[in-house]
């Protein structure tokens, strides 16, 4: 890979150099053009050359043209920018997580959307089920972006205060312009996209034994004819060897639709495996855009409709998004701009994540190879819709001992949701002079959401609904309300101080109030009436609703200086003050200040192959508050005059968490902008975090809220741009990013020398520990001898265990993408290589799915076990086999091994994205009506070039946030999609 990487290096500097002097000629770019002009914190344009911070524009050709419509504009930025870590897990609907210079704080954290200079929400909906309902971000409509702009430090995000402290990604919404004639603009995209199976991430089973944990075990005596029972109730494929003329007793000679029905059938592997399980997921997705522009006013109103469903069956999501952007000059110096966006999305279906429940759980780690998975389908249809088992109790219990048949819990357990996003702003600016003046805006974001869980009758019994009790149905309800309002007024002006120094900047102030509104319901021992879903229908008496009501309110001042001197040398202050409701009287007003500095080289050295030279630095304060009503203990109704007491211990002594940060960089391009790069090195400090740590149960809380511990994060981040090859008719472009930071925890409170973020399966915990990098999974190792060789028993042959050690960090080493783009006259060729090098995942999977002797590395040492390498505790080589290799588990999987066994490289190499692209000619298209047309072939997600993890995509994770990225388990496999679009224009 590294030397890949390098020659790939190699080839682009070396054909950029070799070809760009002999095209000097015919390129005639400005340093103005090659730097541009890029949006800013708070919607502030600014000629990049004069910018002492690292940002990084994705235009929208960039960002949209070269893959298939995800519905979710996060996931889209993977691969494309140095320092941005873009994880997108395979749940359907699910969420993207983007994280900026690595973890800086104890409880996670993201970075702040902000839409033409308005903040937005960007959090996920939490019920307390295993779904995902996917981060809001997936709420914008790709088709209104014209660009995004990744403020990754805290110099370019400060001016945003407490909620810059982990990076701002800005969004650039289009604006209209309509044709050249003044005529109405109307541009149609239509595509369709289909999913196909990547099998490398989806279980390779065994096909020599069937259901059971021991080898030659039948489940009970034999029955009619002598024939055996399969093992029911074993959810294990670790049982007796596959035999077509010996014949069994399954679990569908128990269905009386089967022509199974009362017979012994012979004793194979299934014909269908559970991969037939999975349906094709299809995406359509519709976009009309009508636009209008003169001098005053532009108009720009767009309509999006998509349509997908998932590789789960009874999976379906409809979004329906409508935008609206109007500029208008009342005067020369009255300027309006009002955008509006709602988003209507209904989704059906979601899949479980995790670990219970979840049916790829069960594919994944409990199943029997004997099982045909669409017998189940015809078990299911042919029965009424009911829960006909294979995992049943015994030949004369049908009752399910683990699993429900999978077609019943998706067409009878499903979930639903349906979701309302308004997000809308107005903005007034009035021209006081050439120098001065005057912005107010106003904008609010509303989130409303109505979640539905159901659990059918018949279902095996399984944690649901407020109490917790297991129950065999139930419903429940969540009604989510979040809501953001901010209004900004601010001054903004520019003068010259003399004739080569010039000075620029804003000053005013920001309110926000925040609210949020949430109530679950849940039936309470069951349905009363079978099928009728609806709190009303209880079989007990209903808990109160949990009802969580808070508001909040942050009000802000913020001033910026930007001074110029002769177009080389450029200094920039900021500062900002916030105070905030959510801390205590004497802490609740804190201030965030930067300082950046920028000196364009190329300015004072005028060489005719240096197009742009430029050196900058830059040091901020950013920080952030806390939650709300976290000051003094709140407690909850349970009704009847009954209360819970939280299980924290509230502080009202908080203090705003801190982050300080030193930034260098230098930026240049050659050639007339046929080779470049732009490098920024950074360290930053963060304290004063505000996290619960354990308290002794005595007190009668389980943690407490402090300012304690503090985490160091260092960093390179690296951006080259090359043009190997330019002529007429022939282009080649190469863009490559790539980026390394480390980070090490300091301190906690005290004495205190690990802090738990999230527990895992089988006694694994990801954590944060002192001396150790951010994320550190904890559990048992192997035991070593002073050689470091491994230690076996030499009674039963398996590894001795060491219990509470490090196995693993889920901290990247690097991340990385390569770019390559192609454009032969009305041809258009593009690809996108996304890299992540380092870092560690658990696979909860690998440990059962090998215990239970489902994958195919479990079907060759059943007879005779194995020789463990290594050395016995008294040094000698190991010679002993494991013993009972016929017994399910004894030989290898998460009773035999350590937790370290199960811990992979969680590095992937992957061919993200590739497009085909073909613009009609002009002459085609005459007299038409159309004005261009493009037609693509697009994929992503196209190939995994290398990856560790077995038979799963390390990638993928749970669902949003820290706690979803250590850990493999029960996830969907990744989809190759392919789509073709078309573009219209008329």
């Amino acid at each position: 890979m590294k030397k890949l990487t390098t020659g790939l290096l190699v080839l682009v500097l070396t054909s950029s150099i070799a070809v760009a002097n002999a095209q000097q000629k015919k390129d005639t770019i400005k340093t103005k053009e090659i730097e541009g002009v890029v949006v800013t914190a708070l919607g502030i344009k600014r000629e990049k050359k004069s910018l002492g911070y690292a940002s990084e524009e994705v235009k929208a050709a960039e960002l949209t043209g070269g893959t298939t419509n995800t519905g979710n504009v996060a996931s889209l930025l993977s691969g494309k920018v140095a320092g941005l870590q873009v994880n997108t897990n395979n749940n359907f609907g699910g969420s993207s997580n983007l994280l900026i210079r690595g973890y800086k704080s104890l409880s996670g954290g993201s970075p702040l959307i902000v839409i033409d200079g308005s903040p937005v929400n960007n959090t996920t909906v939490s019920t307390g089920a295993s779904f995902d309902y996917g981060n809001f971000l997936s709420d914008i409509n790709q088709e209104d972006i014209e660009s995004i702009n990744v403020l990754k430090g805290a110099a370019a995000s400060a001016l945003y205060g407490e909620r810059g402290s982990d990076g701002v990604i800005l969004i650039v919404t289009k604006s209209g312009k309509g044709n050249d004639d003044g005529s109405w603009g109307v541009t149609l995209t239509s595509g369709i996209t289909a999913g196909f199976i990547d099998k490398s991430t989806f279980p390779k089973y065994q096909n020599k034994y069937g259901a059971g944990y021991v080898r030659d075990s039948w489940n009970e005596d034999p029955g009619p004819g002598g024939y055996n029972y399969a093992n029911f109730v074993d959810d294990a494929s670790y049982g007796p060897r596959f035999d077509p003329s010996q014949l069994v007793y399954q679990w569908d000679s128990y269905d009386p639709h089967s022509p199974n029905f009362g017979k012994a059938t012979p004793w194979v592997a299934a014909k269908n495996g559970p991969i037939k399980f999975f349906e094709t997921p299809i995406t359509y997705v519709n976009t009309v855009t009508v636009e209008k522009g003169n001098k005053t006013s532009n108009l720009s109103l767009s309509y999006s409709n998509m349509l997908s469903n998932g590789l789960m069956p009874n999976s379906e999501l409809r979004k329906n998004t409508i935008s609206a952007r109007f500029n208008h000059d009342f005067t020369d110096k009255l300027h309006a701009s009002v955008f509006t966006t709602l988003t209507l999305q209904d989704t059906k279906g979601r899949n479980e994540t995790g670990y219970s429940d979840n049916i790829i759980s069960g594919f994944r780690q409990w199943w029997q190879t004997n099982v045909d998975v669409l017998a189940l389908r015809d078990a299911y249809q042919n029965n009424g819709g009911s829960n006909f088992s294979w995992n049943r109790l015994s030949s004369n219990t049908a009752t399910p001992q683990y699993w429900n048949n999978p077609y019943f819990q998706r067409y009878q357990n499903y979930q639903s949701d349906n979701r309302t996003r308004i997000f809308s702003y107005a903005q007034l600016k009035y021209d006081i002079s050439k120098n001065f003046g005057i912005t107010g805006k106003l904008s609010y974001d509303d989130l409303q959401m109505v979640v539905e869980e159901r659990l059918m009758n018949g279902s095996l019994p399984q944690v649901f609904g407020a109490s917790g009790l297991n129950v065999g149905s139930g419903y429940a309800r969540t009604n989510v309300k979040n809501a953001e309002l901010n209004f900004d007024l601010f001054f903004n002006y520019k003068f010259n101080i003399t004739e080569d120094l010039n000075v620029s900047g804003i000053a005013g102030g920001n309110v926000r109030r925040n609210t949020i509104d949430n109530i679950y319901m849940s039936t309470e021992g069951g349905l009363s009436k079978p099928g009728l879903f609806a709190i009303s229908n209880s079989v007990r008496t209903i808990l109160p609703p949990d009802e969580n009501y808070s508001k909040w309110v942050t009000s802000s001042f913020y001033a910026t200086a930007s001074f110029g001197y002769k177009n080389f040398l450029f200094v920039d202050a900021t500062y900002r003050r916030d105070q905030s409701s959510n801390l205590p009287k004497a802490n609740n007003s804190y201030g965030y200040p930067s300082v950046t500095g920028a000196v364009v080289l190329s300015e004072l050295v005028k060489q005719p192959w240096l197009s742009f030279w430029k050196v900058r630095a830059n040091y901020a304060e950013v920080g952030s508050s806390t939650d709300n009503y976290r000051l003094v203990n709140t407690f909850k109704a349970r009704g009847e005059g009954l209360f819970d007491q939280p299980s924290f211990l509230a502080n009202p002594n908080l203090k705003p968490q801190r982050s300080k940060e030193t930034e260098f960089g230098m930026e240049a391009q050659f050639f007339k902008n046929r080779l470049g790069f732009d490098i920024a090195i950074y360290k930053t400090k963060t304290f004063d975090q505000i996290i619960n740590l354990p308290v002794s149960p005595a007190t009668g809380y389980r943690t407490f809220l402090v300012n304690a511990g503090q985490i160091d994060n260092k960093g390179v981040e690296v951006q080259l741009n090359g043009v190997p090859f330019k002529s007429d008719n022939f282009t080649w472009e190469v863009n490559v990013n790539w980026s390394k930071n480390e980070n090490k925890v300091i301190a906690l409170n005290g004495n205190s020398q690990n802090y738990l973020l999230a527990r895992y399966q089988n006694g694994v915990t990801l954590n944060a520990r002192v001396g150790e990098a951010f994320g550190a999974l904890v559990g048992s190792d192997y035991l070593y001898d002073a050689n470091g060789e491994k230690i076996v028993s030499a009674t039963n042959g398996r590894y001795l265990k060491n219990e509470n050690q490090i196995i693993g960090n889920v901290t990247p080493d690097w991340v990385g993408g390569v770019r390559n783009s192609f454009r032969y006259k009305d041809f258009s060729l593009s690809f996108l290589i996304d890299v992540k090098q380092g870092g560690d995942v658990f696979s909860p999977d690998m440990g059962y799915g090998i215990a239970t002797g489902l994958y195919v590395e479990t079907a060759d040492y059943r007879e005779s076990g194995v020789v463990n390498p290594g050395v016995n505790p008294n040094g000698n080589v190991n010679t002993t086999p494991t013993a009972q290799p016929h017994i399910g588990g004894r030989v290898d999987g998460y009773n035999a091994m350590p937790n370290k066994r199960f811990v992979y490289d969680a590095s992937y190499v992957k061919l993200r994205e590739a497009s085909i692209g073909y613009n009609l000619p002009k002459s085609i298209l005459a007299n038409t009506g159309i004005r261009d047309a493009k037609i693509s072939i697009v994929g992503r997600n196209l190939w995994i070039i290398h990856k560790n993890l077995p038979y799963a995509d390390p990638e993928t994770g749970t669902g949003n946030g820290l706690a979803a990225k250590g850990q493999s388990i029960g996830s969907l496999p990744t989809t190759r999609d392919i789509g073709i679009d078309l573009t219209l224009k008329f």
